[in-house]
């Protein structure tokens, strides 16, 4: 049994670690209510970009853009992965690396290859040694991301496309169901698909100003965009989140350790005196 000394040192040592913890946890709680505001805040124009492209899958329109028709031979997909800078939020990166790698590993079984796009510090030096091809890296956003921070990255990837250097194009983040709920999700950014739309049954097409091919342009590229920042945002409402549960469980944790640890103390002191007194009355009979 360890000595009543390191008993304490522990002790002291753990108490030390609830209090970091504790603080941690009440930070989150904080961010995580802005965070929860800034994704709600982008939710409906993402809602609304994404059910105007759902039309105009159902369009018929003289002019296809290229992000809207499907492809004959898939040979290389890129995949957009985000996930948090920090870590200390429990399995929320991990499950969504999981998630990549089961994808990734159904995809090369099929023999298509496989570009990423990270956005966080924890994807980036996660697939830095998976072996897998990493053609832009974004990190650094911090928890207010801005919509211009993104651009230059999702270009890379849309470039990649528009080149025909990968076929298919793919967002991989976690999704804010609740505080208690986050859920990895993944999705095909291009070519798009059609969605049900309740109430089309038949179909239209739309007038163009100037015309089909720059309004389509413009308003695809925009709706990519939307998603991806979307996807962002949301991800940091998970992160916040997942940090929040992780603190507090981490400090629930150090409490009952220190619990645990005063009674192991206590029962070490006890020994210790009724071994004194045990020697005391001992030598005094020995008298």
């Amino acid at each position: 049994m360890a000595s009543g000394k390191e008993i304490r040192t522990q002790i002291s040592s753990i108490k030390n670690t609830q209090k970091i913890t504790s603080a941690m946890e009440m930070v989150a709680a904080s961010k995580m209510k802005k965070a929860q505001d800034r994704m709600m805040a982008s939710r409906p124009y993402s809602e609304k970009i994404a059910r105007v492209i759902s039309h105009l899958t159902y369009a018929h329109s003289e002019f296809k853009h290229s992000y809207m028709q499907d492809v004959e031979k898939t040979e290389r997909v890129g995949m957009i992965v985000i996930s948090s800078d920090r870590g200390l939020c429990g399995g929320l990166n991990t499950n969504l690396f999981r998630k990549v790698l089961k994808e990734v590993s159904d995809l090369k079984a099929q023999g298509v290859e496989v570009e990423l796009c990270t956005i966080g510090k924890k994807a980036t030096s996660f697939f830095k040694n998976s072996g897998l091809k990493i053609v832009s890296v974004l990190t650094d956003l911090g928890d207010t991301p801005h919509f211009n921070d993104l651009l230059g990255t999702i270009k890379v990837m849309l470039d990649s496309y528009d080149e025909g250097n990968i076929q298919k194009l793919f967002v991989v983040h976690n999704v804010f169901v609740n505080t208690m709920t986050q859920k990895p999700t993944f999705n095909q950014l291009i070519p798009m698909k059609a969605e049900e739309v309740d109430g089309l049954d038949h179909h239209w097409d739309y007038i163009y100003e100037p015309d089909a091919e720059d309004a389509l342009s413009a308003l695809l590229v925009r709706y990519i965009e939307a998603l991806i920042y979307q996807g962002l945002v949301e991800n940091i409402a998970c992160e916040q989140s997942s940090r929040m549960i992780a603190m507090k469980s981490a400090t629930d944790n150090a409490g009952e350790m220190v619990k645990e640890l005063e009674l192991v103390y206590n029962k070490a002191r006890q020994a210790a005196i009724t071994q004194e007194i045990s020697e005391i009355v001992g030598g005094a009979a020995a008298v």
